[in-house]
Parts: C-alpha cells; sequence; structure tokens
C-alpha cells in the first residue's frame, strides 16, 4: 500500500479540542454554548473514553451528608494531601466551582445516587474530611460520560473519533491548527483553528501493570505539548492505585474501585492480617492512596503477599445489598474476568499505575500553556494534585476547568483578526507521517512498547532510586536508538500500526521526562518514593518543570491563602515504610 490512497481533507474551526474524554467534551460544550465553532476529535470512540472508567465518585463540598462541610476544607484537605505541591490557587478554582459542575451535570440530566429525601448521596473517600463524594453506583466516570455526551448532541457538536493528532501546528510559538491521519483509510487531515485545547489524557499506559486500557495515555499530550513548545510539569509524580487486579494477564491492572474501600472493604496480607493498621491505624483503609498502594507494595516486598504477588482486598462481610447497588461495577467486572464471587471470596490485587498527576504546563488561570492559544486540560494538564492525587478530585477538576478554558478560547478567537499560518509546518508534519509510513525496519513496535513498560516498571515504579533510575535512562536510550528502525504495515484493516508508532514516540518521551524528574526529586514525597532519600527535603517543595533539551527547572508554589491554611493538617511520613 502507498502512503496515499485517499486524497488530503483540510477542515476550519475556531478552536479544536484533540480529546472527546470528560475534559474535551465539557469545553466543547462550553464553547457551542457560547455560539463558537468548535470540532472535537479524538483516536477512540466517544462513548468508550477513559473517562467512562473512572468509578466511584466526583468531589464537591455540597454539605448534604455533614453540613459543616465547605469549599476551603475541600481546598485544605487537597493541599494537605498533595504534600504541598499543588498549587493553591489551582486548588482554589477547583474547590471554589465544584458545586457548579455538579450543577450542570444535574441540568444536563446526570442519575446521581440520592438520599430518600432527593439529596445527592455523598460518600467517604480517602483522607477526605467529609462526606463530599457524589456517585452513581460505582459507574460514576461512565455516567458522566453519557451525559455529556448526550449534551453534546443536543447542541450538534462536531465530533471526530477516528483521527489522530500528530501534531500541533505552529507558527512564530502561535497555534493555528493541527495535523493527523483518519485511522480507517489513512486520509491526512490538516485542522487550521485559532486555538487548540488538548485533552488527551495523561501517561501511565507506559507502565506494567496500569489502570488504562491498550493504546490510551500513552502520553500523546505531552508530546503534542512539548513538540508545540510547551514543558512539563511534575512529570515523576504518578499515582499508584492500591487495588489493580492480577489476572487475566491481558486485564492485569484493571481497577477495583477505591468505593470498594470506602463502603467499608477491609485490605488483608496473606497471614491474614489488616496490614493498614502498621502503616495508618487512624484512617486504616481509608487512607491516602499513595499510602496504601506503598503499604500494598511493603506487604509484597516483604514476603507477606500472596503467591501470585498481591495482597487482598475482602469484601465479602459487606451486606449482598449493599454489593449489588453501592458497587455493581465491582462485582459484575470480577465475575466476568475471573468467574469471582466478591460477596464470597476476596479479591486478589497489588498497586497499578493509574493517574498522571503531572502533565503539561498550564497557567492557573486558565490553563493557557507557553505557546499561544494552545490549552491543556483534565489529565494532560497540571497544578491540582501535587505528589499525591485524592480520590474524586480529578473528575470534578475536569468539569470546573472544561468550562473555564471553553470561556478562556472562546474569548482568544473572538480576538483574533490576523492568523498567520506556516506552509512549513504542515509540510513537515505532512513528511513524518510519510516517513513513518515508508519505513520498513525490524523492530516491531509492541515488542518496543513491551520493552518501555518493563523499564518503567523495574526502575521508575512505586519506589525508586538513583542507581535504577540511571539504569532506565541508559535502557531508554536503546530504545529510542531502536525506535528509528520500526517497520509500519498499513493494511485493509486500517492504520492502527501507525498510530501504535506515533503513540510509542510519545510514550517515550513521557518516560525520558519522567524519569529525568525523578532523579532529579531526591527526596520522598507523596506518591515518589525514593529509598535512597527516605526523608522529605523542604527545599524540594517546588514543582519539577522539564523542557525538551531535558533541562528542570525547580518551580516556587504560591502561598496558601490564610482562610485554607487555618483549616489544614501538617502532612507526615508516619505509616510510610520504604524498601
Amino acid at each position: 500500500m502507498t502512503p496515499r490512497t485517499r486524497s488530503d481533507r483540510r477542515i476550519y474551526t475556531s478552536v479544536l479540542v484533540i480529546g472527546t474524554g470528560g475534559s474535551g467534551l465539557r469545553a466543547a460544550i462550553e464553547l457551542s454554548e457560547r455560539g463558537v465553532d468548535v470540532l472535537a476529535v479524538g483516536k477512540r470512540p466517544k462513548n468508550d473514553a477513559h473517562t467512562a472508567l473512572a468509578a466511584g465518585g466526583i468531589n464537591a463540598a455540597l454539605s448534604t451528608m455533614d453540613e459543616d462541610d465547605s469549599w476551603q476544607q475541600h481546598a485544605a484537605d487537597t493541599i494537605t494531601e498533595s504534600y504541598m505541591l499543588a498549587n493553591p490557587h489551582t486548588v482554589e478554582t477547583v474547590t471554589k466551582y465544584a458545586h457548579r459542575g455538579i450543577e450542570d451535570l444535574e441540568r444536563w440530566g446526570m442519575p446521581f445516587a440520592r438520599e430518600a429525601d432527593g439529596r445527592i448521596s455523598q460518600r467517604y473517600f480517602g483522607a477526605h474530611k467529609y462526606r463530599r463524594t457524589a456517585f452513581a453506583g460505582d459507574y460514576t466516570g461512565l455516567e458522566i460520560q453519557r451525559t455529556l455526551v448526550s449534551r453534546a448532541t443536543e447542541l450538534q457538536v462536531p465530533i471526530l473519533d477516528s483521527v489522530y493528532i500528530t501534531r500541533i501546528l505552529v507558527s512564530d510559538n502561535v497555534v493555528f491548527g493541527a495535523y493527523g491521519f483518519d485511522l480507517r483509510d489513512g486520509t491526512r487531515v490538516t485542522i487550521i483553528a485559532d486555538a487548540v485545547i488538548i485533552a488527551a489524557g495523561g501517561h501511565n499506559r507506559i507502565w506494567r501493570r496500569t489502570s488504562s486500557r491498550r493504546d490510551e495515555n500513552t502520553g500523546d499530550s505531552f508530546k503534542l505539548a512539548v513538540d508545540a513548545g510547551g514543558r512539563l510539569r511534575d512529570a515523576e509524580l504518578v499515582q499508584f492505585h492500591p487495588s489493580g487486579i492480577l489476572e487475566p494477564e491481558n486485564a492485569a491492572g484493571t481497577l477495583v474501585s477505591e468505593a470498594a474501600r470506602g463502603e467499608g472493604g477491609h485490605l488483608l496480607n496473606a497471614l491474614g492480617e489488616r496490614f493498614m493498621e502498621r502503616y495508618d491505624p487512624e484512617r486504616m483503609e481509608l487512607s491516602t492512596r499513595d499510602r496504601v498502594a506503598l503499604a500494598a507494595y511493603t506487604e509484597i516486598k516483604e514476603g507477606r503477599g500472596t503467591e501470585k504477588g498481591g495482597v487482598l482486598l475482602d469484601i465479602s462481610h459487606l451486606p449482598r445489598e449493599t454489593i449489588m447497588t453501592r458497587l455493581p461495577r465491582v462485582y459484575q467486572t470480577l465475575l466476568e474476568l475471573q468467574v469471582l464471587d466478591v460477596t464470597t471470596t476476596p479479591i486478589e490485587i497489588a498497586p497499578t499505575a493509574h493517574y498522571s498527576m503531572g502533565g503539561v504546563w498550564v497557567n492557573s488561570d486558565d490553563h493557557s500553556t507557553d505557546v499561544q492559544g494552545l490549552y491543556a486540560i483534565g489529565e494532560a494538564s497540571s497544578g491540582l494534585h501535587g505528589a499525591n492525587r485524592l480520590g474524586g478530585n480529578s473528575l470534578v477538576e475536569l468539569l470546573v476547568y472544561g468550562r473555564i478554558v471553553g470561556e478562556a478560547a472562546a474569548n482568544y478567537s473572538a480576538g483574533i483578526v490576523h492568523q498567520h499560518r506556516s506552509r512549513e509546518a504542515i509540510e513537515a508534519a505532512d513528511d513524518e507521517v510519510t516517513e513513518l509510513l515508508m519505513s520498513d525496519g525490524t523492530e516491531n513496535v509492541r515488542a518496543l512498547q513491551r520493552d518501555l513498560r518493563n523499564t518503567m516498571t523495574d526502575h521508575g515504579g512505586v519506589v525508586r532510586d538513583e542507581a535504577g533510575l540511571l539504569e532506565g535512562l541508559r535502557q531508554l536510550d536503546e530504545l529510542e536508538d531502536r525506535q528509528t528502525r520500526v517497520g509500519v504495515h498499513p493494511d485493509l484493516a486500517g492504520f492502527s500500526g501507525l498510530a501504535h508508532a506515533f503513540d510509542l514516540r510519545a510514550s517515550l518521551l513521557a518516560a525520558r521526562a519522567t524519569l529525568d524528574c525523578a532523579l532529579e526529586r531526591r527526596e520522598s514525597r507523596g506518591a515518589h518514593n525514593r529509598s535512597d532519600y527516605p526523608d522529605t527535603d523542604p527545599a524540594l517543595q517546588v514543582n519539577l518543570v522539564w523542557s525538551a533539551d531535558g533541562t528542570i527547572e525547580h518551580e516556587p508554589i504560591p502561598p496558601v491563602p490564610g482562610e485554607i491554611a487555618a483549616l489544614m493538617e501538617n502532612v507526615t511520613q508516619d505509616g510510610k515504610l520504604l524498601e
């Protein structure tokens, strides 16, 4: 098959949104409601976006269950559990306007679980002082995605969910669109736009055990932003969720929702001990994800894990009705994947790469980047989570900043009088695709992706040290060299092989940023555990900003407003055990 079998396609729009998950759709909805021409593109069907996998809930201080809760307390909990690396202004924005995000979903038909009197029900999630996590069974993300897709359909937002974007088009550090190809027939697509919003997720697929599915969260957002002239912030801060299943192998890492612990599940080692007593005796299973993941890792590492290399999550003591009504997805998932009845039998789990807490560097006001007209939102962005993400915070972030960025992009587009485009930028993007399609090397993309996941798991996982990180970077050098000799072979089934090759390039860049920053952060803080630097270093209470040339800037964090600081508790290393 020759590189070109179809004619090229050119599309014009005011704002382009890359990614059709929750954050991308929320931004597109805002733009459409403001009367702005918008186009959303994605590399997977919009109904099957990664947002649909989010299970447990969405946070907002609605005070429907605990009247003493407030957005200030929500902010205090978020900053405290970020190990002081969250941007206070970003946190204030999300927590203050979280209620509006919930109201938007209600207005668009979101089926929240409710109390008998009609109040939105809210449950406890780990490290929250009050019950502030609203939910829809344990299908919360799926229902949010359905609600947003329904609203976008009502507004007739155009969505192309088979287009792979390979490059942001930039002229003199100003965005003028993006370039990509159709996954079905290889048609080259040039999209001319005033502004571009990156909402294409994070990079946790580059670990061996991950909650992401194949070909999603491969670091696309990171590479698109960096190639355009942007930077990355806190790439080393990756959340490992405590409860990923171990089998079957093709589903290893699939999540058992944190809601299972929120509803009263017990964590047990192979000896039958509730091991969280050793790590956080006060909060036990409701401790933060970083502590629970590290505790499970330690139990396994020290020989108290199961034969298959896990620990046990037991919800069998809960009433069957509770499991079937509040944890239906957990029940169904384990029944389908393992023929396991969780009402009678514990679940074997281990830590799994779950969420990119760092991401593209953005301004906290409107999530603009270093490149004029380029924005990033959702898991693609950074600033809210710091070194530990509270469960339920990411879903509300995408609603709050989806609206804010939609408004900002609309205003930016309206203010443009002239747009400068670059023929050279378009030709360079076109040449990149052509060169890959003509490559006929001996290296297999899937094999390289597997080797990369092994490297990141072995040397950039839950616990890290200098020797391991340096070895990881050495292996990364080899993988980058091998990547230049891949073979790409489109066939009648489509151009997925070309997409895999671009995924690999993105993953390699994301991996290098992660290992570089992990090496630079010579301390243990939140989800970042250095066995050779077990203590928290006050001098490293900074964000690490990585540039394409490998340089890392230590970015100061703004002070916490007094009304929030007054509600904060000290973050300690109590309950954290390292190798």
